[in-house]
């Protein structure tokens, strides 16, 4: 597409609207503004709440934290009365990714990008991956003059290294540059925002996870009574970054259980066959699984959180890990019971069934609020001219 036909794309914002657009009113023409922070007149006084893009590369049907944290974002600012408009790859003609056939990469997206955006006129816009539609939707922005957000949710330089020995230095050196010209890139936990002001990342903000403690909970643990006990679940994509092998083929007594689904997991069924593979589950079923599980096993050692750790411990069932990023931020200071970390990755899945408490299990999932996440979501939008109380109270998410 030519530069001209391009930018025909990115025009066609109506001029005026019942509601005055943030984005509109701290922009004109091109370019982002440098003029000091000052409190506009509140646009929502009306209570219509804020009308926020999330852009995605990852969506459902796919099974991971990503999608889980962006669809439980959006839940909850729903229901505060904001509006969400999600940009997915299921709104796009796509291919599936070569050797990850569960992440779909959306062709050609610009155009329909700038016509979903333009058309919605939200107040501000979140990048929320580095795939396809994070880049339509970035370029967008910067062709605009639109501030947006960014998040850091997955260590992609690491799983290409992975799986096709890309250099890590290269592909941390490609994310720099994709998230440079945000307003803020949010990071899971203090520890991973470290590591990432090490490798040049800046204008970082923390943006901690949260976990449905309605939808996870402690229930009937006969679910799962039909395998040998002690029950070891997994729940996650069964890909090579996962390091899943370091968790099937332990010897642990009772049943070694596998919920998920992904590139690795006929090459794992045929490896090891005394396993159990029970295939994706969602909802209520996936809930379930968890409830039945005596421990929840993860290997990963290149997860920047660990969503599944948090749902698992909210069923009241403890975690064995690496003392890796992730795990460490959820587990470190943990009342004893709630799992165990250790680099014989056995020795952690025995002692944290030995020692399990599925009371201490819940209460320690009971700090991580997605409530205070949302908040904290919804105060790092501050941008030029706009601050913190601004979208609080834009959003009526207010103390």
């Amino acid at each position: 597409m030519s530069d001209q036909k391009a930018a025909k794309a990115d025009l066609g914002a109506p001029a005026s609207s019942k509601k005055v657009g943030t984005l509109r009113k701290i922009t004109s023409g091109v370019g982002r503004l440098t003029r000091p922070r000052r409190q506009f007149e509140m646009p929502n006084e009306t209570g219509q709440g804020l009308k926020i893009v999330i852009a995605t590369d990852a969506w459902k049907p796919q099974l991971n934290g990503v999608v889980r944290t962006l669809e439980t974002l959006g839940n909850i600012l729903t229901s505060f009365g904001n509006e969400v408009c999600y940009i997915t790859p299921n709104e796009f003609k796509s291919v599936p990714l070569p050797s990850y056939p569960e992440i779909r990469l959306s062709i050609l997206p610009n155009r329909r990008v700038a016509k979903i955006i333009n058309e919605f006129k939200p107040d501000a816009i979140h990048i929320a991956t580095e795939g396809p539609l994070g880049r339509a939707a970035r370029r967008f922005c910067k062709r605009r003059g639109y501030p947006y957000t960014t998040s850091f949710h997955t260590r992609f330089p690491e799983y290409a290294n992975e799986r096709w020995a890309v250099p890590i230095s290269w592909g941390y050196a490609v994310l720099k540059d994709f998230h440079k010209d945000g307003e803020a890139m949010m990071v899971a936990t203090p520890g991973l925002m470290e590591e990432l002001k090490e490798r040049g990342f800046t204008k970082m903000r923390l943006w901690a996870r949260g976990v449905d403690l309605n939808a996870f909970r402690p229930g009937d643990r006969s679910f799962l009574d039909h395998l040998r006990r002690p029950v070891f679940l997994y729940v996650g994509r069964l890909a090579v970054e996962k390091s899943i092998e370091d968790f099937v083929a332990l010897d642990l007594p009772g049943t070694k259980l596998v919920v998920g689904d992904g590139p690795q997991r006929a090459e794992l069924e045929a490896k090891f066959p005394e396993a159990v593979f029970a295939g994706p589950k969602f909802g209520e079923e996936l809930t379930k699984y968890y409830q039945g599980a005596d421990v929840f096993v993860f290997p990963s050692r290149t997860d920047t959180f660990g969503l599944v750790n948090v749902e698992a411990l909210a069923c009241g069932v403890p975690v064995a890990a690496y003392p890796v990023r992730g795990p460490l931020e959820i587990l470190d200071g943990a009342p004893k019971g709630c799992g165990s970390m250790n680099e014989d990755l056995k020795k952690a899945c025995l002692e944290a069934w030995e020692n399990r408490n599925p009371e201490e299990c819940r209460r320690h999932a009971e700090k991580f609020s997605w409530d205070a996440a949302t908040r904290q979501f919804i105060a790092n939008l501050e941008i030029p001219g706009f601050d913190e109380d601004f979208w609080l109270r834009s959003a009526k998410i207010i103390d």
